[in-house]
Formats: C-alpha cells, sequence, structure tokens
C-alpha cells in the first residue's frame, strides 16, 4: 500500500453528467479546505464531466461504464486505501452538500470519537425543503434504522459524510452495492463502527437532474428497506483485530 498522502484528507466528488455544477463546487472544496486533495469519480458521464475535472487539475478516476453511486463511491474509497489518506469526506458534484461544513465534519470525528460522521439536514431547522413524499420516506427510514441500530439517526440518506481510517478501510472491501447512503448507516453499527451526526445546511442542485425523481419515492423506499432487511441476513463484515481495539 502507498503511504502517499498518509494523515491527510480526501475529498471525494461522485459525478455523473455534472458539468453544470463540478467546477463550482470543486473551487469552493479547494476555498473551503485547501490542504485536503480531491479526486473526482467520473461514473461514465456522457457530458463534459470529466473534462471538467482534468481542466482544474484534480484526480479524476473514469470508469468506462455508469456503475451507479456505490460504484463510483467505493472507487474513491479503493483509491484513498491505496494511496494512504487518513480522512476522507464524500461530496456530491451537484451543490447541495456545502464544502464550507467540510472542516465541521473534519472535526467531528475527532470531537466525537466516531468513525463516521453524517452531515444532517434535519437534525435543526435550517430551511431545507424536501418534498413531501421524500420526507415521509426518510423518516421511515430513519426510524427503522434508529430501532435497528439501537441509536437515534434523523438523515440516513445523506451522503455529506466524514470517515476515518477504519472506516475507510471497511468502505473500500464491503460498502453497500445497492442503496449504499442508508443500508451502509446498519453495516456500520453491526461492523461495531461508532457513527454520529451532526447539522448541517443543504441547498438546492447547482445543475443536472437528481436520480431518484419524486415518483419514484415510495418505491424506493419499499427497496430500500428490503435490502436492509436482506442485509441483516448477512454476517457482519469482520473489523481487524486492531481496528477492533480502536473501535471501542
Amino acid at each position: 500500500m502507498s503511504t502517499r498522502g498518509e494523515g491527510r484528507t480526501l475529498v471525494i466528488i461522485p459525478a455523473y453528467n455534472e458539468e453544470e455544477s463540478l467546477e463550482r463546487v470543486i473551487c469552493r472544496v479547494r476555498t473551503s479546505v485547501p490542504a485536503a486533495d480531491i479526486v473526482v469519480i467520473n461514473d461514465g458521464s456522457d457530458d463534459s464531466t470529466g473534462s471538467v475535472a482534468e481542466g482544474l487539475g484534480v484526480v479524476a478516476l473514469h470508469l468506462p461504464n455508469n456503475l451507479g453511486i456505490a460504484g463510483a463511491e467505493q472507487t474513491g474509497f479503493l483509491y484513498a486505501l491505496r494511496s494512504g489518506y487518513g480522512r476522507v469526506v464524500r461530496n456530491d458534484a451537484d451543490g447541495q452538500h456545502n464544502p464550507a461544513e467540510i472542516p465541521e465534519l473534519l472535526a467531528a470525528l475527532l470531537r466525537t470519537g466516531a468513525d463516521v460522521v453524517i452531515g444532517s439536514r434535519y437534525l435543526e431547522e435550517r430551511g431545507y425543503i424536501t418534498p413531501r413524499l421524500r420526507r415521509m420516506g426518510i423518516v421511515i427510514l430513519a426510524a427503522v434504522t434508529s430501532l435497528i441500530c439501537r441509536q437515534r439517526f434523523t438523515d440516513p440518506t445523506s451522503g455529506f459524510r466524514a470517515f476515518n481510517q477504519r472506516a475507510i478501510r471497511l468502505c473500500a472491501d464491503h460498502y453497500p452495492h445497492d442503496y449504499p447512503e442508508p443500508e451502509s448507516v446498519v453495516l456500520f453499527v453491526r461492523a461495531g463502527l461508532r457513527v454520529a451526526e451532526i447539522p448541517v445546511t443543504m441547498n438546492p442542485r447547482y445543475g443536472g437532474q437528481s436520480s431518484i425523481h419524486l415518483l419514484d419515492s415510495a418505491y424506493y423506499m419499499f427497496k430500500v428497506l428490503l435490502a436492509i432487511m436482506v442485509g441483516l441476513l448477512r454476517k457482519p463484515p469482520t473489523l481487524t483485530p486492531e481496528d477492533r481495539s480502536k473501535a471501542r
């Protein structure tokens, strides 16, 4: 394993057809965490997403086909693991996540002792408006996730997250393939990692379109719940002895 970047922070930006927003997102990340490195996972885009990333001088990994968000994220974790990064932040390419809050996610890793910190839209009222049907689905997912994990979660679908090395290693090897955000919360807790939430402010998209449409929200919720239940039938991943001792 390479030790380049050991102890440093990597911001992973999965991107599929995000040419309209990507430059602005990268510039804001650079302003917010100038010491961090950035990798864009170009998930088989058929627009100029990849060229935008390369033109801005960040590392761009080009997937030959659209693998979906889970495949793109796991590619980023594998890159982080093999490059020896100590912390990872996952940031959307569409502008919904506020890079100015990345330092808060990273600080929370140390302050809370958590392995994963999730930026929640719903811990505090900050004016973020979620369509009613989608909000109902998130409330149900949050309740089910909280029940399974025996810990309160308010926003298990949020992808705005920070990870330490234990979590990076787990995600590189065992990241969920179907609905990574809600499924991974359960996976982390079952594997013995500590997960915390902090309040964040999210924004409307800069451009492009969401991969989940309003009419699909109920179907999405059903499939996520089914995936979580099926996941409970599997044996949870095993941490290394060193990681187990550190996660206690």
